[in-house]
């Protein structure tokens, strides 16, 4: 996310990441000089712009699956060009960027970011669809060159796989009952408009609901934006081949915005950074001594000064591992 100003967004947690990553960029050069940082997500540019100023030998893979959130960062980020690839891809194809870059897919690089979610440059994108808040066409895809789009899954989905959508993505509790309303308003007339999804769900969401837990139509754009992008799936197999990518002493951070994303990083930090030697023996057998420890205690949190300041990063959480020992994060219990 970048900086507050001509590219409308401020970066969340922006010194903290550079504290968690800084040690693996500057093993051999305080300057960053022969470390790579794969920026996962990358957006406007907010967070590799401070990492490539701070560390003016570093170079930088910035992959993002948007042509204009790419055009907006090769703009911002020009004077660094020298240090500085992008590749338009889901963060997913990690292995297959590097490669593309002239890098080994295991062991080549330092750090890696992941900055998960929809970016606020979408979000203030209103042509986009991603926002509740104004009215758009029903789009919400983070790839413009992507089918799949809110409005067909809105219009033909059956209820109950709209019911399986709102619930397994956007936790919604009224799931079926948003489902049924809008299998019932869309054979009288197509979904085209945020405007008009949002309008549903306040009559399909009883009042009492509606005046606690934010905004009624926050669960349903959630689910639906999640369902377009296969942001889960994604980071599934996005988060191995990210470990994989660290050679050792590299770091990973990861920040995430809602539950269901925590909790698939969560897991796969537990499983990385657990020996796989069975409790019931006495001593660590050399070959299971987990390949990865822990950075953070648990997931951390923004400031309150920095939530006043940025309200997105309320809902922010930020883990962090660093490899410490040779091997496959795939092999690792849990998986």
């Amino acid at each position: 996310m970048a900086e507050q100003g001509e590219f409308g967004h401020v970066p969340v947690l922006l010194e903290r990441c550079v504290e968690l990553l800084a040690p693996a960029l500057t093993r051999e050069s305080p300057d960053g000089r022969g470390a790579t940082l794969v920026d996962a997500t990358l957006g406007a540019g907010g967070h590799t712009e401070r990492f490539l100023s701070q560390f003016p030998g570093l170079r930088v893979i910035g992959l993002d699956r948007d042509t204009t959130a790419l055009e907006i960062a090769g703009t911002r980020l020009d004077r660094f060009a020298d240090r500085l690839r992008t590749v338009r891809t889901r963060y997913d194809a990690i292995g297959a960027a590097l490669t593309e870059v002239g890098l080994a897919p295991t062991g080549s690089v330092d750090g890696v970011l992941f900055d998960l979610g929809v970016s606020s440059m979408q979000l203030d994108r209103a042509e986009r669809g991603f926002s509740y808040a104004q009215d758009a066409p029903l789009d919400m895809r983070m790839d413009p060159e992507a089918e799949l789009t809110a409005a067909e899954i809105v219009n033909t989905y059956d209820a109950a796989a709209l019911t399986d959508i709102l619930r397994r993505f956007g936790e919604e509790r009224f799931a079926s009952r948003i489902a049924a309303h809008i299998v019932r308003r869309r054979s009288q007339t197509p979904f085209t408009s945020t405007g008009q999804l949002t309008a549903l769900l306040y009559e399909a969401i009883p009042a009492p609901a509606r005046r606690t837990g934010g905004h009624p139509a926050k669960r349903t754009f959630q689910a639906l934006r999640i369902a377009v992008n296969g942001e889960l799936e994604s980071l599934r197999s996005a988060l191995p081949a990210a470990l994989d990518a660290l050679a050792v002493g590299g770091r990973v951070a990861v920040m995430s915005y809602q539950s269901l994303e925590d909790r698939i990083v969560k897991q796969l930090f537990a499983a990385v950074t657990t020996s796989r030697t069975p409790v019931d023996l006495p001593v660590e057998l050399p070959g299971d001594r987990p390949r990865f420890t822990t950075l953070t205690r648990g997931a951390e949190r923004a400031q309150p000064d920095e939530v006043e300041h940025n309200p997105r990063a309320g809902s922010v959480r930020l883990r962090a591992v660093q490899r410490v020992a040779a091997g496959p994060a795939s092999t690792a219990r849990g998986d």
